[in-house]
């Protein structure tokens, strides 16, 4: 009886680990940032900015030192061909090469299959080729999620990327194999780390960082939220474009606000205001959400 029940405890057994192991093996991993997880926006050759964007976080370039656009734009501290922005590249780098090496499983390719609509949960998701994003695509749950894409990332004019089930914005991770097109008022969230270039269209925002290794980050009057959490720190706070009336577009979406305590919207339509709390100081600004 002893023999019997320890063999049916050993079949128990095996049979959790069968289940259990896969899912564990296979389970995304943060490809760590290092020093690029310090920037809103890094690219390669320039950054060329057209409108009132505006920048949460530090803005770099390099090898590439050419900044254009600011203002009427605004951003944080920027490092242009310095030390800061090679070593943040660098990182970038080993950041990119680790997240495009680890293995997607077989259910989770979608080449060819648009993300709109899907709800995911955290993991490894691949697009050997990728259409265009459109509608809502839902991210479910705390946990690294990584979507590698072999060519392009492009989205739909209003495309949306949500959060549910306490997933953060630090940890998605987008690996693109060329260039990423944020098409105008797409509202998208993680962390873009393309080969050559980024686009962000006309009131596109974004909640993560836009990091281009070896091309040009294009900007047309954006929002961009430097994420905090998974060890970072929040980025100081950067006030709105002095002097400018931003669209209503670059209003901060409600699955954003939460992101930054010290970013209240108060109020809905013309009459809103945001206010920014940071560092011992209050400020107010009036602006369309």
């Amino acid at each position: 009886m002893i023999n019997k029940r320890r063999s049916g405890l050993s079949l128990a057994l095996a049979a959790l680990v069968f289940f259990v192991w896969p899912a564990s093996a296979l389970a995304a991993t943060d490809p760590g940032l290092g020093t690029a997880g310090n920037f809103a926006v890094l690219a390669g050759t320039t950054v060329t900015n057209t409108g009132p964007t505006w920048i949460t976080g530090q803005l770099g370039v390099a090898p590439g030192s050419a900044v254009t656009g600011f203002p009427p734009g605004t951003s944080g501290v920027q490092h242009k061909g310095d030390s800061v922005a090679t070593t943040a590249q660098t990182n970038l780098t080993a950041a990119y090469v680790n997240a495009a090496a680890q293995p997607c499983p077989g259910t989770n390719n979608f080449t060819g299959v648009n993300l709109g609509g899907k709800n995911l949960v955290p993991g490894v998701y691949c697009q050997t080729t990728a259409p265009t994003l459109t509608g809502t695509l839902t991210l479910n749950g705390s946990g690294i999620y990584i979507f590698q894409i072999g060519s392009t990332l492009v989205t739909a004019s209003g495309a949306r990327v949500v959060l549910i089930g306490g997933a953060q914005p630090c940890q998605i991770f987008w690996q693109v194999g060329s260039s990423a097109t944020i098409a105008t008022s797409t509202t998208f969230i993680g962390n873009i780390m393309a080969l050559t270039s980024i686009a962000m269209q006309t009131g596109a925002t974004l909640n993560g960082r836009a990091l281009a290794r070896n091309g040009a980050v294009t900007l047309d009057t954006n929002r961009i939220i430097q994420s905090s959490g998974c060890g970072y720190g929040v980025p100081a706070f950067v006030a709105a474009p002095g002097g400018n009336v931003l669209p209503a577009n670059l209003g901060v979406p409600a699955e954003m606000r939460g992101e930054f305590p010290w970013l209240l919207v108060i109020g809905t339509g013309a009459g809103a205001a945001v206010i920014a709390l940071g560092f011992g100081s209050v400020k107010r600004r009036r602006r369309s959400i």
